[in-house]
């Protein structure tokens, strides 16, 4: 792109993926999530260009880029563009100030890892333009303003949960995260002498044209059915284990395991944060798996190379939990794993991964990090 030529940045932002310790799928239902950045990021770099309506954005990880007139912010073929038009669009609702400008885009994220590279995106750019054009977004501003982004030009009807991780998490801390309030409380997480590591099964996943849609219009199927008896329940965040057995035989087999693994999974965060807060590391784990129980089982957004790298961990004593991380499908399964043996536990794991599937596993560590920021 000709802007490339003369590009000096005027400001640069960090904007990191996340993962989330327990609580997976609860956000759009309204329940509890343990998130936190992480210390892998996406770095955007900004100009203001002196026109009033022309964006250029350059992304070098795919060497490609789009130009873009504010007055015309229609949704692409071109699926990553969109992430970029969506946050257009969304400031365009709630500013008049934004301009045009010049971006370019450099990433360490793998994509469709689980690490949610897609809310790191989102809230680089919207957090980037807020500080140079001086919108006077809130930080929770700019979190829905992403979610609505993925919405409505990506298709993906996510929850809250990234990109409130991406943008407002704090270094050496998890977040309590309340999806129906938006209440948030940071928990300490120090989990010495293990290591929170990711395995990467490098199976891609697009959760726009997966099963994730469908799995919120199961849950919104199961609210209706539960509230004809207990008006009360607006979302599977109110419902108990008793209200679903009691509605049970309205439901299908489907809704009926969808719903029991989300209330489930709700009480499990709730279990995890006692667990961190007694050091119980032991007790952390077993709900890790507990979660992939259910995820495999009863919400089905597993798939064989994810199980088999949980299954392969329970092998190990130096492993004390895993599960899919993520919307599901691929990506990354989360481990805790025994500082002294991780670089053997990757070696085991990657062998025995690829001569089941041919496929090359890849791994790193997860720190929890600062949510976006200026990189001074």
């Amino acid at each position: 792109m000709q802007f490339l030529e003369n590009f000096t940045p005027e400001l640069t932002i960090e904007s990191p993926g996340r993962i989330n310790i327990i609580g997976e799928h609860t956000d759009y239902n309204l329940g509890y999530v343990l998130p936190t950045a992480i210390s892998k990021k996406i770095t955007l770099e900004f100009s203001k260009n002196d026109s009033d309506t022309e964006c250029n954005v350059y992304t070098k990880g795919y060497d490609k880029g789009i130009t873009i007139d504010l007055n015309k912010l229609e949704i692409s073929s071109e699926e990553w563009e969109n992430y970029i038009l969506g946050v257009l669009n969304e400031i365009s609702k709630r500013s008049d100030k934004l301009k045009g400008f010049n971006c370019t885009i450099e990433s360490n994220l793998p994509v469709g890892s689980g690490v949610s590279s897609s809310a790191a995106l989102e809230c680089g750019l919207a957090f980037g333009l807020n500080e140079l054009f001086d919108l006077g977004l809130s930080k929770l501003d700019i979190v829905e303003l992403s979610r609505d982004a993925e919405h409505t030009f990506v298709g993906t009807k996510c929850g809250i949960m990234d990109q409130y991780a991406s943008v407002m998490s704090k270094e050496g801390h998890v977040i309590l995260l309340d999806c129906d309030t938006l209440e948030h409380k940071y928990i300490p997480i120090d989990v010495k002498p293990y290591k929170v590591l990711l395995l990467n099964t490098n199976v891609a996943h697009s959760l726009a044209t997966s099963q994730y849609n469908v799995r919120r219009e199961e849950c919104e199927t199961a609210v209706a059915i539960i509230a004809k008896k207990y008006p009360e329940v607006k979302s599977l965040r109110n419902a108990t284990i008793e209200m679903i057995e009691d509605t049970k035989a309205e439901m299908s087999d489907k809704v009926y395991d969808r719903c029991t693994y989300v209330v489930a999974e709700n009480n499990r965060v709730h279990a995890a944060i006692a667990a961190l807060k007694a050091n119980d590391l032991k007790k952390l784990g077993e709900l890790l798996y507990e979660t992939h129980d259910g995820l495999s089982r009863l919400y089905e957004v597993s798939c064989p190379e994810l199980d088999f790298l949980v299954e392969f961990s329970k092998g190990n004593d130096q492993v004390l939990g895993a599960r899919l991380m993520g919307g599901g499908f691929g990506g990354c399964t989360i481990n805790i794993v025994h500082q002294d043996a991780v670089d053997a536990y990757v070696k085991e794991a990657s062998e025995a991964y690829e001569k089941k599937f041919n496929i090359k596993l890849t791994s790193f560590e997860a720190l929890p990090s600062q949510g976006t920021s200026i990189k001074l």
